[in-house]
């Protein structure tokens, strides 16, 4: 067994798994970690251990917590992005690419100058690449995103009224299905279903585990069943109450509590 941390690469990053050391870590710390290249920041977000079998991938390394000298670095790198981020926008008009800027940012050592952007197609952005080198004098990387990793980037609410799922705490994006929605007793309606980024809402993968096991044993709505007081047609089910409304003639309902045995 090895000790491990799992570091989110800056504010909104994915999260890695890193290799601990002995340093005297807890959640939220800022630390300086070695990335692909060079070095960069990131806070610690769980600590752990993982079994021998799972290490057999090459995993970054934590580096320190960060120290004043490291905080003035990186405000430092983010006081210069407001610029390097309109000269990109202008080469980009220049250059008449199909192409929404979304966020620029400099790595911790400024080794790298990474452009994150989207678009409806595979964009040939050699050009621009060599634009930026010769501006910026270090190495340019442009990164296409989907739209929940936009919505990400620039955070904000969801309909529940919380902070979005994707900035506050998931790790990865899992795929998302109409049926998920259904299956939760939702509307299918596009509209009704979706975050602000236009996809279905992360929560309906996530929570779709929990609504399939409140809903076993319970009956679906439109199935007919029968009841102490009667036969009826299921018209609503509850699966975090586990209770079931049924219309046993026109006009009349009862509920019933599956919490109990219901002959």
């Amino acid at each position: 067994m090895q000790d491990k941390v799992f570091v989110r690469l800056r504010e909104s990053g994915p999260v890695s798994c890193v290799k601990g050391s002995q340093l005297p870590f807890k959640e939220n710390d800022l630390v300086i970690v070695e990335a692909e290249r060079g070095l960069d920041y990131g806070y610690v977000v769980i600590k752990g251990r993982l079994p021998a079998e799972k290490q057999e991938v090459p995993l970054r390394k934590i580096i320190r917590i960060a120290v004043p000298a490291d905080l003035e670095q990186i405000e430092k790198n983010k006081a210069s992005i407001k610029s390097v981020f309109g000269t990109c926008l202008k080469k980009i008009e220049e250059r008449k690419l199909e192409m929404k800027l979304v966020e620029a940012e400099y790595s911790f050592d400024r080794s790298k100058l990474i452009f994150y952007f989207t678009s409806e197609g595979r964009i040939d952005f050699r050009e621009l690449v060599k634009d930026l080198a010769k501006i910026f004098r270090t190495r340019i990387e442009l990164r296409q995103i989907g739209p929940r990793d936009e919505s990400r980037i620039f955070g904000g609410y969801g309909c529940c009224g919380r902070e979005l799922c994707c900035v506050k705490f998931l790790k990865d994006f899992e795929p998302i299905t109409i049926k998920m929605a259904k299956d939760q007793s939702l509307s299918p309606n596009p509209p009704k279903i979706s975050g602000p980024c236009g996809r279905l809402m992360c929560c309906l993968s996530f929570e779709h585990g929990t609504y399939k096991e409140l809903t076993k044993d319970l009956p679906r709505e439109g199935e007919r069943i029968t009841t102490q007081e009667g036969k009826g047609k299921v018209v609503s089910v509850n699966a975090l109450t586990r209770k079931v409304t049924v219309e046993i003639e026109k006009g009349r309902f009862i509920e019933l509590d599956y919490k109990q045995k219901h002959g």
